[in-house]
């Protein structure tokens, strides 16, 4: 197309090996799902039929966690991506920390214990 996807590729070259990555990047060739499932950039196939479906429950699955833990969790998952081992360990340690002595860990794990389904409170 006159250009090279280099956006793109700066995501697909942290997902996939280098190799597949620049080919996929040279050739620009569209890639069957099976054979993007196994590359790691999608995590499952489904039939068209139960997309819909499937994209709701797990979209309720997500949903029905603590927001409060996703809010922090996220931003921290993403920032230690850029980090060498040792600063990532440190920073998840912080935020899991922090999580641990929030109400909502202690919510979630009391009930983990009493065998109820969470309140969150956020």
């Amino acid at each position: 197309m006159g250009m090279f996807c280099t956006t793109p590729a700066v995501a697909v070259s942290r997902v996939v090996p280098v190799k597949k990555a620049m080919e996929m990047l040279l050739t620009g060739t569209p890639i069957p799902a099976r054979e993007a499932l196994e590359a790691g950039l999608i995590n499952r196939v489904v039939p068209p039929e139960e997309l819909e479906e499937r994209v709701m429950a797990l979209a309720r699955q997500i949903s029905g966690g603590s927001l409060k833990a996703v809010a922090t969790g996220k931003p921290a998952f993403y920032r230690q991506l850029e980090m060498d081992p040792p600063a990532a360990y440190k920073l998840a340690e912080r935020v899991m920390m922090d999580d641990l002595l929030a109400g909502e860990a202690q919510e979630g794990i009391a009930a983990r214990l009493e065998k109820r389904e969470p309140r969150w409170s956020g």
